[in-house]
């Protein structure tokens, strides 16, 4: 739910040159590359943080929009500073998992900085398709990913916009079409908030995936699900998604928060009952596991890149979500994410320090 805000400058300080991880069948594990704070030396201590503890990061960026209505070919300080910060995650030998997000990180009902001339524009809108997919596209064609998201959460904005549902997934497979053109061999998805397909009225709600699902060469979730079960998700939370698809499975972000937030509650204990009932009940099949947070954020300090106070209070719900504090000192979850990382690597996993 959170994207990278307010860190360009920072990373331009930063660039260097490096090499991408190797294919293997082993899969990665990583974070959203969020700094605590807007500091030069904040930045640095997440990235060397999440060096030390992951394979990856999850780059989710928004659409340039008006760079990329006219083609992928555009002229684009976005995509300069997107290069930039794959450059930056290679040299520390993590490998970049994208994601191309027309929505809110926020607030899943509504598009993100769309140009106010374009109106309430939506998914059948040609602006909207033709930006969308050449972003997708100069993505795939630079950068040949391994994944490459198109869109997140989607089953949030479908429930709350049905008559635009049809046209979102038109413009998926439109994409996905597009992007396989560009790198064949990038595997494409989008994301599901899981919490939520698990609140249909019958059970896990199979719909919004099942209309994707074709053209998914993985299924890919996001899950928060302490704000429901504050101890931690129950036996089997995970488990109908493994047993629906003989597809790949993947967790492009979630977690829980090691404080209480308000009337949501919050633990160490939490935390770590996230970590094992991901690694337990989907931990064989996972291509890939994003956790939210590698530090806790300072809200307050990302109060100026927030559009709008509801944004704001919802930042405020995720800032104690990392396995390490602001200040980068672990949480007792983080010993159980390096343990979880060892066994699904295969006791592969460089040990905490020396990379």
């Amino acid at each position: 739910m959170l994207r990278n805000l307010g860190v360009t400058l920072l990373i331009l300080c930063l660039i260097g040159l490096g090499a991408a991880q190797p294919e293997g069948a082993r899969p990665l594990l990583g974070f959203f590359p969020s700094p605590a704070r807007f500091t030069l030396e904040s930045l640095v201590a997440t990235l060397e943080g999440i060096a030390r503890h992951a394979d990856a990061v999850l780059l989710q960026r928004n659409v340039p929009w008006q760079d990329f209505a006219a083609g992928p070919d555009a002229a684009s300080r976005a995509f300069e500073d997107l290069q930039n910060l794959v450059q930056l995650s290679r040299q520390r030998g993590l490998e970049p998992i994208f994601v191309v997000d027309a929505l809110n990180g926020l607030d899943r009902r509504r598009f993100y900085d769309l140009p106010p001339a374009w109106g309430r524009a939506g998914f059948a809108d040609p602006r909207v398709r033709r930006a969308f997919t050449s972003f997708a596209v100069r993505i795939a064609r630079e950068f040949q990913p391994r994944y490459l998201g198109l869109g997140s959460e989607v089953n949030t904005y479908m429930a709350a916009h049905p008559a635009d549902a049809a046209n979102l997934v038109s413009l998926y497979r439109e994409t996905y079409a597009a992007v396989k053109q560009a790198s064949p061999a990038t595997r494409v998805f989008t994301t599901f908030q899981w919490d939520e397909l698990r609140r249909g009225r019958t059970g896990v709600d199979w719909k919004p995936v099942e209309a994707f699902a074709p053209r998914l060469d993985l299924w890919v979730i996001s899950s928060y699900p302490c704000f429901d079960y504050p101890e931690g998700p129950p036996s089997g939370y995970y488990t109908p998604l493994a047993s629906r698809t003989g597809k790949p499975l993947a967790v492009a972000e979630g977690g829980c928060s090691s404080k209480r937030v308000g009337r949501w509650p919050g633990s160490d204990a939490a935390q770590i009952a996230y970590l094992r009932a991901v690694h337990d009940q989907l931990g064989p099949r996972l291509a890939f596991w994003i956790y939210l947070l590698y530090n806790d954020i300072d809200a307050n300090a990302y109060r100026s890149a927030t559009a709008s106070a509801r944004d704001q209070n919802t930042l405020t719900l995720f800032a104690s979500m990392g396995l390490a504090d602001a200040d980068g000192r672990p949480k007792p979850a983080l010993a159980v994410w390096d343990a979880v990382r060892d066994e699904l690597l295969g006791g592969a996993a460089a040990a905490p320090g020396s990379k």
